[in-house]
């Protein structure tokens, strides 16, 4: 038996310790440790709930939209504050639009690397690398020519010595299946992605002033005017660039990411029968019209069982502290429904360097949230899921193309490669869906309504002397929840339960493993001090563990090691 350490793990937001013991070649346990502190929600004790948003998208640099939208649903709600159509469907614009960058971001340059290996791109034909992408779809960029420019430029990158993002990975690995023009091909798009996300996220800006941190959310609505006369607002010129980047987006989406998608999955069907999990999945559901009706329905499922969508009920949602460096006041083996949620620091865990947590005891700063006391998987696969096991039409079409095209029965969603899988097909979902959304805001626009915001309810002297709201949002890495209680026009507690901290949860009061755990019980690993498959599954949720914790220690210290023991 050999145990192993993986710290931290690289591509992905904040810092993630894997441990693993690994028998005849498999992971039989594994332990997710985040190595940073949480403390932003005591931050926000006391402070006046219109602001909530601005702070809490400071949680993390990546997920800032997410945290603005549920953090403001979470005033709305304890004030009771309907929002015009306009802002609506302008959220609806924002939040897709993140959604979209942030999985083609998350496939080329945070997960790709996993199953692409670089330096074979060196060995490719361009011709042949030519007609590979020419047969897998018309995307203009497909000639030898094209990919010969890309290969020469690869050669000199790697000959500086220099290798930036390809550096300190596994390249050779024996886990590694794509033929040398395969990875040329996905090396090339990952460069183009670089390109891509760079115009694509100009919607931010129009609609948000700025971005990352867009600055036009607001309770009640939002802050940006609509003027057709107005340069200063969203008017005609405006609208016609953000259909154009919708359009760019949506291309890239269905010619590029989708075929590499499908032919890279091509070669590692084994891998759809790895990474299974917890078998349970919550999503909150998004996107809502002006009725309040969801576009992706919300449902729980359990077991694996896609015959039954259970409805969701936020207060069945507690948070264990058991193994996490965290005290409650209650004492342990109590968890707390996070309008009750505590945030008391206790870290009671090795003085750094150590080599291993001492896991029977308190080993993470991310705490254990479950739902009726079971460990939920969230993200682009429970969304897919519940959307498919519910019916929704687009949802089911999409998924039954990615299995027919390889050759794949339902099972194979439960896994690493169906994790994968359903992130593209989430994205391509809101990449076709985003555009209507546009289009039902030109339309009343064009009709005279420019109403973004309510105006109601704006002023504390208008509010209850106590109030408390829950914010849902299915952000790019699934189910996120807000919870605030107000007291006297002032936040009186503050918790948010993000996808991350489901997802890279430790263990709970009855030992029950966390979907990152879970997920790795079972994982092949060919070469234990190159511990590429961990990289593989653990990838495959996209961690944000920023999200999870928010603060780093003062100091700063990190400590980056693989040990073999």
């Amino acid at each position: 038996m050999a145990k192993i350490v993986v710290d931290p793990i690289t591509r992905i937001e904040g810092h993630l310790r894997i441990e693993a013991e690994i028998n005849d070649g498999k992971i039989t346990d594994a332990w997710s440790s985040s190595t940073m502190f949480r403390g932003i929600e005591k931050i926000l004790k006391g402070r006046d709930p219109r602001d909530a948003w601005f702070w809490t998208q400071r949680f993390c640099g990546v997920c800032t939209t997410v945290h603005s939208i549920a953090s403001i649903r979470a005033v709305e709600d304890a004030l009771k504050i309907k929002i015009p159509p306009n802002a609506q469907l302008i959220r609806n614009i924002i939040i897709g639009i993140q959604n979209v960058q942030d999985h083609v971001i998350h496939f080329y340059h945070l997960h790709a690397l996993d199953w692409v290996d670089v330096t074979s791109a060196l060995k490719a034909d361009p011709a042949k690398t030519s007609a590979l992408a020419a047969s897998l779809s018309d995307w203009p960029n497909n000639s030898a020519t094209y990919f010969k420019s890309v290969q020469d430029r690869l050669k000199s990158f790697v000959a500086s010595g220099r290798l930036g993002p390809f550096a300190n990975a596994y390249w050779g690995h024996p886990a590694y299946k794509l033929p040398p023009e395969a990875n040329l091909m996905a090396t090339a798009h990952y460069l183009e992605a670089l390109e891509w996300q760079k115009d694509i996220i100009r919607i931010h800006a129009i609609l948000g002033s700025k971005n990352p941190h867009p600055q036009t959310f607001l309770v009640g609505g939002m802050s940006i005017p609509i003027d057709p006369d107005s340069q200063n607002a969203l008017n005609a010129d405006k609208l016609e660039e953000i259909k154009r980047l919708l359009k760019k987006a949506q291309d890239f989406v269905e010619k590029v990411y989708i075929p590499d998608l499908l032919a890279i999955a091509s070669f590692y069907k084994e891998w759809a029968a790895i990474g299974g999990g917890v078998g349970n999945f919550l999503c909150y559901g998004e996107f809502p019209d002006a009725a309040g009706n969801l576009w992706f329905p919300q449902g729980a499922i359990l077991g694996k069982d896609l015959t039954k969508v259970l409805p969701v009920d936020q207060k069945k949602v507690a948070e264990y502290v058991d193994h996490s460096w965290y005290e409650y006041t209650g004492g342990p083996k109590k968890g707390l429904h996070p309008f009750d949620g505590e945030t008391e620091e206790h870290y009671s865990g090795p003085r750094p360097p150590y080599e291993f947590l001492d896991t029977d005891k308190k080993y993470s700063w991310v705490k254990a949230p479950r739902y009726d006391e079971k460990a939920m998987e969230v993200g682009p696969l429970a969304r897919v899921l519940v959307a498919y096991a519910s019916g929704h039409k687009e949802a089911k079409a999409a998924v039954d193309m990615v299995l027919n095209k390889l050759g794949v029965g339902p099972e194979a969603l439960f896994s690493t490669l169906g994790r994968t899988g359903a992130r593209g097909i989430d994205c391509l979902l809101i990449a076709r869906k985003t555009p209507a959304w546009l289009d039902e805001l030109i339309v009343n626009i064009s009709k005279g309504d420019y109403r973004i915001h309510a105006n109601e309810k704006w002023d504390p002297s208008e509010w209850p002397a106590e109030a408390s709201g829950y914010g849902w949002h299915e952000a790019p890495r699934g189910a996120l929840g807000h919870w605030i209680k107000i007291r006297d026009q002032k936040i009186l507690n503050y918790q948010a339960v993000v996808p991350s901290t489901w997802n890279a949860s430790p263990r709970d009061a009855k030992g029950q493993r966390g979907p990152y755990e879970a997920a790795l019980v079972g994982t092949p690993v060919a070469d234990s001090a190159k511990p590429l498959e961990i990289l593989r599954t653990v990838h495959s949720f996209d961690p944000c563990l920023a999200c999870a914790v928010h603060v780093m220690d003062a100091t700063g210290n990190e400590v980056i090691k693989v040990n073999v023991s």
